[in-house]
C-alpha cells in the first residue's frame, strides 16, 4: 500500500561544511525521489491538505499530474493558485499547514508536499518560458505597494484578470522580505527569487523600484491624479522592535532586520561588497522565531560563535522545527529560559557583553504558552561583541500618516476586512501590513483574497 512506503528523505549539505558557506542547505528531490514520494499520496476524496493551504493549491491533483502526466502538467495545476511555488516549497511551514493536515501524518509521516512543490516549481523555472503578456491599454489600472509575497500574489492574480498592474517597490531589488529577510542558504536570490519575480512581470505587471509610497508618491496622488482605480498595500512589517533595556544604543546592537538586509540584499557577506557587516568573535541573538534562526545561522557563517537567548524553553520556540534542527546541527548554542536585562559596553561605547537573568515557566498567558517568570538572584553575564534583536516587527507608519482616511490599530497594523478592504474606499491591504509579521504563504493568501475583492470593487463601480 502507498502509505507503507517510508517518506523519502531529502539530501542536504553536511552541517559542518554548510555552516561555513551561504550555499543552499537543502538539495531537494531529483526526479526519481520526487516520483517515489508522490506515490505515497492517497489522493483523498476530501483532501484536508487543500483546506489547510492558505492559497488552496490543489495538492492531490498536482501530485497525481506529476505521476501520470509529468512535471509540465503538475506545474500547470499549481500555477492556477500559486505564482511562487519554488519559494513556497522552500520557506512555507508545511508541517503546520498542508502536511500537518495530511491523513498519512496521523499514524506515520505526512507526504512531503513542500518538497514536491519545490521540485515542480524548480522544474518549471528551468523548462517553462511562457509568452510575455501585454495588458489591454484601456484596462483599469491598479497600484500595488510592495513587491513582497502579498504584493506579488495580488499583482499576479489581477494581471491574469486583465488589469494593468504596477508594483511600487521602495528598495532597489524586488521581492520584499524574500530578498532582504530570508538568508541565501534557505532561499537563493538570483537562482530562485529573481526568476519567480520575473514570472510575475511576464504576466504584464509593470514594476517600479526606488519608489517610497508616502514620500516619492502618495496614495492620494496615485488615485486622484494618476488614474489608479484601486490600490493594494502589501508593504509588510519592517519596523523592528527592541527591548528598551539599558545599553541598547551601544555600537554593536542591531535589529535582525538590519543585519539580514545587509547580509542578503547588500551581500555584505561577500568580501567584494561595499557594504560592511560586523559580528566580532561572539554574537548573541535575542529571540526564538524564524528570523532569530536566520540571524544566528547567518552570524555563524560569518565566522562568529553564535548564541540564541530565549526566555522560554526549547519546547516553546516559535521557529519551525526544521530551522531549529538545522541550527543545532550547525553548532548554534541555545541558552533557554534566559532573558536579557542590560547590554554591557566598554569605554569606547561598543558592546562587550549581555547581562541576563534565568527564567522559569509559570502560568499560561493569552497565547496559551506558559509565561516566563524571573528567578530571583540569577543574574549572569554573557560575553559578546554583537547583540542582534529578533523580537518581531511592526508596519512602518509612513503610509497611514500620509493617506487620508486610512486607519491603523494600536499595533500599527492597517485596519482591514477579511477580504482586504481598508477604511479608505478603493484601498485594500494584506499580509504583514495588516497582521503584523507572519508567514510568506499567509501573505500570499491575503494578496489573492484582496485581488478578488479589488476585481469585484472595480467591476461594481464600472
Amino acid at each position: 500500500m502507498a502509505n507503507k512506503i517510508p517518506r523519502v528523505p531529502v539530501r542536504e549539505q553536511d552541517p559542518i561544511i554548510r555552516a561555513t558557506n551561504f550555499e543552499e542547505v537543502c538539495y531537494g528531490y531529483n526526479r526519481e525521489e520526487a516520483l517515489l514520494e508522490a506515490s505515497r499520496c492517497l489522493n483523498c476524496k476530501n483532501p484536508r491538505c487543500v483546506a489547510a493551504c492558505p492559497v488552496n493549491i490543489k495538492i492531490p491533483d498536482f501530485i497525481k499530474a506529476l505521476q501520470e502526466e509529468g512535471e509540465a502538467a503538475a506545474a500547470a495545476v499549481i500555477a492556477e493558485d500559486s505564482s511562487l511555488p519554488s519559494i513556497c516549497g522552500r520557506v512555507c511551514p508545511q508541517e503546520n499547514q498542508c502536511e500537518g493536515a495530511c491523513v498519512l501524518g496521523i499514524k506515520g509521516e505526512a507526504v512531503a508536499i513542500g518538497k514536491l512543490e519545490r521540485y515542480v516549481g524548480d522544474w518549471a523555472l528551468d523548462n517553462v518560458e511562457g509568452e510575455e503578456a501585454k495588458p489591454n491599454p484601456d484596462a483599469p489600472k491598479v497600484a500595488v505597494v510592495g513587491s513582497g509575497p502579498a504584493g506579488l500574489a495580488c499583482a499576479a492574480d489581477l494581471a491574469k484578470m486583465g488589469y494593468r498592474v504596477t508594483i511600487f517597490e521602495a528598495l532597489h531589488k524586488f521581492g520584499g522580505v524574500l530578498s532582504y529577510g530570508i538568508p541565501e542558504f534557505r532561499l537563493p536570490k538570483d537562482r530562485i527569487v529573481a526568476r519567480e519575480v520575473e514570472k510575475v512581470r511576464r504576466l504584464g505587471v509593470e514594476m517600479e523600484r526606488d519608489t517610497i509610497v508616502g514620500r516619492t508618491v502618495d496614495i492620494d496622488t496615485l488615485m486622484d491624479a494618476e488614474g489608479y482605480k484601486a490600490v493594494f498595500i502589501g508593504s509588510g512589517a519592517g519596523l523592528p522592535r527592541f527591548m528598551n533595556i539599558p545599553g541598547e544604543n551601544l555600537n554593536g546592537v542591531v535589529s535582525a532586520n538590519e543585519f539580514l538586509t545587509r547580509a542578503n540584499l547588500m551581500k555584505a557577506y561577500d568580501e567584494a561588497s561595499d557594504t560592511p557587516i560586523f559580528v566580532g568573535q561572539r554574537v548573541v541573538v535575542v529571540g526564538g522565531g524564524n528570523v532569530a534562526m536566520d540571524a544566528v545561522r547567518t552570524a555563524k557563517r560569518l565566522g562568529a560563535e553564535s548564541v540564541i537567548v530565549y526566555r522560554r524553553s526549547q519546547a516553546e520556540l516559535p521557529a519551525r522545527r526544521e530551522e531549529v534542527h538545522n541550527a543545532i546541527e550547525e553548532g548554534i548554542e541555545f541558552q533557554m529560559l534566559t532573558n536579557p536585562v542590560e547590554v554591557l559596553g566598554d569605554e569606547r561605547g561598543w558592546v562587550r557583553g549581555l547581562r541576563c537573568v534565568r527564567m522559569e515557566l509559570g502560568e499560561p498567558d493569552e497565547s496559551g504558552r506558559r509565561s516566563p517568570v524571573e528567578v530571583a538572584g540569577s543574574e549572569f553575564d554573557v560575553e559578546c561583541q554583537t547583540v542582534i534583536m529578533a523580537l518581531g516587527t511592526s508596519p512602518n507608519p509612513l503610509i497611514v500618516s500620509t493617506t487620508e482616511g486610512l486607519e491603523s490599530n494600536r499595533r500599527g497594523c492597517l485596519v482591514a476586512t477579511e477580504e482586504g478592504a481598508t477604511t479608505r474606499e478603493g484601498v485594500f491591504a494584506g499580509g504583514d501590513a495588516v497582521t503584523g509579521a507572519a508567514t510568506v504563504i499567509l501573505a500570499m493568501g491575503a494578496g489573492r483574497k484582496a485581488a478578488a475583492a479589488i476585481d469585484k470593487y472595480i467591476r461594481g463601480r464600472e
